[in-house]
């Protein structure tokens, strides 16, 4: 056992001498570019390294770069993305503010047209439940408002206060199944006169209606001010259905004039009508 491992010392020995003999010999010979052998192997073997490392180094460098600029290009998308937004609201916004005005300049239309004194007033809120149509406008007592004051908007009759309280007031819609105004159809060959009264539904009907009215679809109805709460003349609403049994009327629907549904702005008519206004004078 010891001789054996006599004999692998001296085999290692040997080896080292014979590497060393090559390396001195190789330190000494030159190649036929005048550099020595050893020094090229060497300049060999530390390139290849050198230019693996450059390899990694450089993919690394790639890889890095690309990652900062996917982050930067990430970054800029969501700005770009957040200016878009901004201006999506701006244009709403702007939208928002055109179709007010539009409105206002309605509103203030009709009240140059009348004689009557008004305000205007903005719906803000609406009756929560559909059996009683109604909207809270942001006038109240406070501002002159009282019951049954009639409300209007550019395109017809809306409806009366029904509760003014200090800074605010319900109002009854005339589609209220409750609600009723007196009116008259505008065509001058007809005048025919009844009432019409809402029906919870979006729709007006017009009762009361002589035998021998004539009525015809598309007539405009308008008030009567027979009801001492509307003034006369103002739109109510365009006949849509005539339904007759023999010689008697048994249903007339009206279309409303007023779109209920993006009614935003009302002008509530301060002047009482003449009906009421006679009916608080004293008598002599």
């Amino acid at each position: 056992m010891a001789i054996l491992d006599l004999r692998q010392r001296a085999g290692y020995l040997f080896l080292a001498v014979l590497l060393g003999l090559v390396i001195l010999i190789s330190a000494q010979v030159n190649s036929k570019s005048g550099v020595p052998v050893l020094e090229a192997a060497v300049f060999g073997v530390f390139a290849e390294v050198q230019r693996g490392t450059s390899a990694v180094v450089s993919g690394i460098s790639r890889a890095w770069s690309g990652y900062v600029g996917l982050r930067q290009v990430h970054a800029d998308n969501e700005r770009l993305r957040q200016r878009l937004a901004e201006t999506q609201l701006a244009l709403q916004e702007q939208r928002a503010l055109a179709d007010r005005s539009h409105g206002l300049e309605r509103l203030l239309e009709l009240r140059h047209r009348t004689s009557l004194r008004t305000t205007g007033a903005e719906i803000i809120a609406a009756g929560a439940t559909p059996d009683f149509r109604t909207v809270t406008i942001d006038k109240g007592a406070r501002q002159g408002l009282m019951t049954d004051m009639a409300v209007m908007a550019p395109a017809g009759v809306v409806g009366r206060v029904i509760v003014p309280s200090g800074n605010a007031a319900k109002v009854q819609l005339l589609i209220d199944r409750n609600a009723a105004a007196g009116a008259v159809i505008e065509r001058r060959e007809s005048r025919a006169q009844g009432v019409v009264v809402g029906t919870g539904n979006g729709r007006l009907r017009m009762e009361y209606v002589s035998e021998i009215a004539d009525i015809v679809v598309g007539d405009v109805v308008v008030t009567s001010g027979i009801d001492g709460i509307y003034p006369k003349g103002f739109v109510i609403g365009r006949v849509e259905v005539v339904e007759k049994i023999g010689p008697a009327y048994k249903q007339i629907l009206v279309r409303p004039a007023v779109d209920f549904s993006s009614l935003e702005e009302v002008l509530v008519v301060l002047t009482p009508p003449e009906g009421r206004e006679a009916a608080r004078e004293p008598t002599p």
